[in-house]
């Protein structure tokens, strides 16, 4: 069985590309509790088994139909407690450059980091990663100031 494409962004943030049913073991060793997926097809019901706990938060990879903020912030605030509690919050789309790494940006903005800051961080941690494709970029910007205006909801 292929591992699966895993970065380690923060102590408790990861993005991967695709997983699997049969990565889930692997994810769990990692203290991994909360998966935030991406992609606009659902993951295996096995990636959804205690521990583990699945949000699937469908979108597409296209300049025209850019990533809700609301789906940004969904993410962010069920990552939240999970990493408070002090597990780990893998964020996945389909080849781990876009899409997951958006949230994992917006979730290292909600704990602390500007939206530069987060980008320069999952890029170096992250070879596929792209947070500069710009309809990436302008969300994540976007979801900055959102939380910088709402965080306290």
């Amino acid at each position: 069985m292929p591992k699966t494409d895993i970065s380690q962004i923060a102590e408790y943030l990861f993005i991967s590309s695709w997983p699997l049913a049969e990565h889930s073991a692997e994810i769990r060793a990692l203290g991994i509790r909360l998966i935030l997926s991406m992609h606009w097809l659902r993951p295996s019901r096995k990636l959804n088994q205690p521990p583990l706990r699945l949000l699937w938060l469908p979108t597409f990879d296209n300049p025209l139909f850019p990533i809700p903020v609301g789906i940004l912030a969904k993410g962010v605030r069920q990552a939240a407690p999970v990493i408070q509690d002090g597990f780990g919050v893998l964020t996945h789309c389909r080849h781990g450059k876009h899409r997951s790494v958006a949230m994992a940006c917006c979730v290292l903005i909600a704990s602390g980091l500007n939206a530069d800051e987060a980008m320069r961080l999952v890029a170096e941690k992250r070879a596929a990663a792209d947070p500069n494709a710009w309809y990436i970029k302008q969300q994540i910007i976007r979801f900055e100031r959102y939380w910088q205006e709402n965080a306290h909801e």
